[in-house]
């Protein structure tokens, strides 16, 4: 690996002062999320060759089949997240039962100031056919006094008030992407050194492309605009 290459962790550091109400607790956050990203790339990566593929036998809060790795990745980053205690609360798209999860650790969780919602594996059903599949996060300041449970208002905010968001991608290569608000950034995971790199410096849409993608399976049901 080149060695100018910035890890996640040094740009983390780095630029943790720009970032809106920064206490070093958003930045303990998105290093949890590295930390169960790469667990989750591991498991990935061995899909096929261990008993992990599959549907199991619940399903979540869309009513859809969860496919055993849904089930796994949510442990790992509800572990991640819960364990460090340094959110005091999060929704995720395969909690069936609570509409989300107030953290009430030893050390005064409640007085956390972020939230996280989450699918923890999208696409998960890709995996049978060897397709790619991500995680998608998203963080809020939350909206109620700290010291006190969360509420569902903590949650239920616009998405121009969140303080961060960004997804991961498990493939070829496993990538994760980000933005607190000041550009978006991608860094690519070395298995090797279970090191993400900055790879990808402030991405952007060109101002024209030459592909145009659409869900065609819908394209029955789009209106003649579209």
């Amino acid at each position: 690996m080149h060695k100018n290459y910035i890890t996640l962790g040094e740009f983390i550091i780095n630029n943790q002062q720009g970032i809106k109400y920064s206490s070093g607790e958003l930045s303990k956050l998105i290093n949890s999320i590295r930390l169960a990203a790469k667990i989750i790339s591991h498991e990935v990566n061995k899909a096929g060759l261990v008993d992990i593929l599959g549907a199991s036998v619940e399903t979540n809060i869309q009513g859809e089949t969860q496919q055993k790795l849904d089930v796994y990745a949510n442990g790992v980053f509800k572990s991640a997240l819960i364990n460090r205690e340094i959110v005091c609360g999060i929704t995720s798209e395969e909690e069936e039962e609570e509409d989300f999860i107030t953290i009430e650790g030893k050390y005064k969780a409640h007085d956390n100031k972020h939230i996280v919602l989450i699918d923890p594996l999208d696409g998960s059903s890709n995996l049978d056919v060897n397709v790619s599949v991500g995680t998608i996060f998203s963080i809020y300041r939350r909206v109620t006094p700290p010291g006190m449970p969360v509420k569902k208002e903590d949650f239920l905010q616009k998405g121009n008030e969140q303080v961060a968001t960004g997804y991961i991608v498990y493939g070829t290569s496993t990538m994760l992407v980000y933005t607190t608000g000041n550009g978006v950034n991608g860094f690519t995971l070395n298995p090797a050194l279970g090191t993400f790199y900055l790879l990808h410096l402030k991405m952007k849409f060109p101002e024209s492309g030459n592909i145009f993608s659409i869900n065609e399976g819908n394209y029955a049901h789009c209106s003649q605009s579209v």
